[in-house]
């Protein structure tokens, strides 16, 4: 059986770092890191993701500020509230909640964000910076910053000689995981839906990473025996046997099967999703340490 990779158990080793990070930096400079959220309209889901990343960034001792909209928000006056946010210095992360209501353009939101200050790792200055394998001075989106801190945790930071495959190809999750990969000097394939013979174009991975958002895609018998598997995949499916109207979480791979056959993977839940808001209290103490002139901790 593969050794089962503990998402849970790694974000809050990572949260401890970033506790205590925060309070060296207020003991040597009285800077305190400051979180500033914002959440648009009425979705519940959004609503409970906000209200844990603002209970995480207190516990972390960041000052956390949250600035609700109604629904009916213009794009001017989220912009606004940007603009405002970019030039407080008190202010080192800025997250807007996506996805926003429908009638806002999430995109020039993004863009409009500092990159200094984009915690969630979205701006092209950020993605661009992780293509040219500049590691240093962007923010890496949390997700896939996270993911590579589990794949860390088995095989080091060095992935030489490691053939790794990446099931998705997303802006959000796909490309930049492919990327931090390579940086690592894994050998990459980027797999997606046009993928010809995807099964056997990831049983030749050393490690593979599923993000496909389709429930329990990946079967036993695309996976190498021994490989390192992570999944990214977060999918609602129906539970007959916990009750009518019941639902229970998977992921996008065959996790019953697939653990027979890997050397370590992430279950779902608990794998890679505690470590997406552990990589944000990470890029906000980092933005406020940079902010205060001083080097930022690595995690």
């Amino acid at each position: 059986m593969a050794v089962v990779i503990d998402g849970k158990e790694a974000a809050a080793s990572v949260i401890a770092a970033v506790t205590a990070a925060t309070a060296s930096l207020e003991r040597e400079t009285g800077v305190k890191p400051g979180l500033a959220v914002v959440i648009v309209g009425n979705d519940p889901a959004s609503h409970a993701y906000v209200s844990s990343k603002s209970k995480m960034a207190k516990q972390c001792g960041f000052n956390s500020i949250q600035h609700s909209f109604a629904e009916e928000t213009t794009q001017e006056e989220l912009e606004e509230l940007v603009a405002g946010l970019n030039a407080d210095p008190a202010i080192h992360g800025i997250l807007v909640q996506l996805p926003l209501p429908k009638h806002l353009k999430a995109e020039p939101v993004i863009l409009s964000i500092s990159p200094e200050k984009d915690v969630d790792g979205l701006h092209v200055v950020n993605a661009g910076k992780i293509a040219t394998g500049d590691l240093e001075t962007g923010l890496i989106s949390c997700t896939p910053a996270g993911a590579m801190l589990l794949v860390n945790r088995i095989h080091g930071r060095d992935l030489s000689g490691l053939n790794a495959v990446v099931i998705g190809r997303s802006n959000l999750f796909g490309k930049p995981m492919g990327l931090l990969l390579l940086a690592a000097n894994a050998t990459v394939t980027m797999a997606h839906s046009r993928t010809k013979d995807l099964a056997s174009v990831c049983r030749n991975a050393d490690i593979l990473v599923a993000a496909v958002g389709r429930p329990q895609m990946v079967k036993a018998d695309w996976v190498k025996p021994g490989a390192t598997v992570i999944d990214v995949g977060i999918n609602r499916v129906p539970a007959p046997d916990k009750g009518e109207g019941k639902s229970r979480l998977v992921g996008d791979v065959s996790y019953v099967d697939a653990a027979e056959i890997a050397g370590a993977i992430t279950p779902v839940p608990g794998g890679v999703g505690p470590m997406t808001i552990a990589m944000l209290m990470a890029n906000t103490v980092i933005a406020a340490y940079r902010a205060a002139g001083k080097t930022a901790p690595r995690f």
